[in-house]
């Protein structure tokens, strides 16, 4: 059946609308990637990666362009130096990509799930597609080159069990203190987040080193230190059950001191971060029957919560945040 005259939803306002934001933030970054990158294999990876992004934004254009929606100014040539020297490694790149892919994934899946035209609902069904083929490959060339962290392995379980104490949730099986072995799905949500956050602090570092402004330098500090913090946090319980804990990729950071990209694609990248990682922990909470494992991703998610609160504050104060497509006020128009 035809879609005649239908207009967009305010999801698929949204959902189109932060993509081409953050699809045009993408661009800029692996352009930057694509002029250091000296891996031939790595160099076809952040190519596909590109590729994706130039894809995702004529489509969506053309999507604003149909329905008279202004196209978003997000970034441009304006925000990234090609020439500035290496400020990553071609490693750190895989892993970059690996994690923005499955940041893609997420949003990508939520948006699908909410748009309702047909159109739009092909152009997150293929960006969906293209996301899979991409952390496919940048699985397979990290595999290659030794370089994919896995998950830790634990024992196969020899039979069937069933909960029989309401210490199951609590943590404690005998006395005070005293906590259940960690479940499988804890292990791999305290691994991947110890992984994203060991990622955002080496970003932190690296704009940290080149960003321009002071007062989002010292922003930049203190989220590598929330990083930090967050990954002890996590590794500790790891290590106190002898469960072994990802590195971290600080040394893949170069000591350039020279920007590649703007202050405002620099506040806003760590503004992304920040909205997938308080994500990520809300899912990791509620998948957590743990209490306490749990307790310690809503105290954390309440910290970075109140970080993203004054990034958004120097974003407005330095003319950054883009306006979203918002409800008209009606109050005011009946006054007019």
């Amino acid at each position: 059946m035809e879609e005649h005259n239908i207009r967009f939803t305010s999801a698929e306002m949204a959902t189109l609308w932060t993509t081409y934001i953050n699809e045009s933030m993408a661009k800029c970054v692996l352009r930057y990637f694509l002029c250091n990158v000296e891996d031939a294999e790595i160099k076809s990876v952040i190519e596909l990666a590109s590729e994706n992004s130039d894809k995702h934004i004529h489509e969506l254009s053309k999507l604003f362009i149909s329905e008279d929606f202004p196209i978003p100014k997000g970034f441009t040539d304006e925000d990234v130096n090609m020439n500035a020297k290496r400020l990553f490694s071609d490693n750190f790149s895989l892993y970059y990509i690996k994690n923005m892919t499955k940041v893609g994934l997420t949003t990508f899946g939520a948006a699908y799930s909410m748009v309702s035209r047909a159109d739009v609902r092909t152009f997150f069904s293929n960006s969906i597609m293209q996301a899979i083929t991409l952390d496919q490959k940048v699985t397979e060339v990290l595999q290659k080159k030794g370089l994919y962290i896995r998950p830790p392995y634990i024992s196969t379980p020899d039979r069937i069990d069933f909960v029989k104490n309401q210490h199951f949730l609590s943590g404690g099986f005998f006395g005070f203190g005293e906590k259940r072995p960690l479940l499988s799905i804890e292990i791999a949500q305290l691994f991947a987040n110890i992984q994203t956050n060991a990622l955002g602090k080496a970003l932190m570092m690296g704009f940290s080193q080149v960003v321009r402004s002071q007062e989002i330098r010292q922003y930049l500090l203190t989220g590598k230190d929330i990083s930090s913090k967050h990954m002890k946090i996590f590794s500790d319980r790891c290590i106190n059950e002898d469960i072994p804990v990802p590195m971290s990729w600080d040394t893949d950071v170069m000591d350039s001191m020279e920007p590649p990209f703007s202050d405002k694609l620099i506040l806003f990248h760590v503004s992304l971060l920040v909205v997938a990682g308080t994500a990520n922990y809300g899912i990791s909470a509620a998948s957590s029957p743990r209490k306490d494992i749990a307790t310690d991703y809503v105290r954390l998610a309440a910290e970075i919560a109140t970080f993203a609160e004054d990034g958004a504050k120097l974003m407005i104060a330095n003319g950054y945040l883009e306006e979203p497509p918002q409800a008209p006020d009606r109050k005011k128009l009946s006054k007019v």
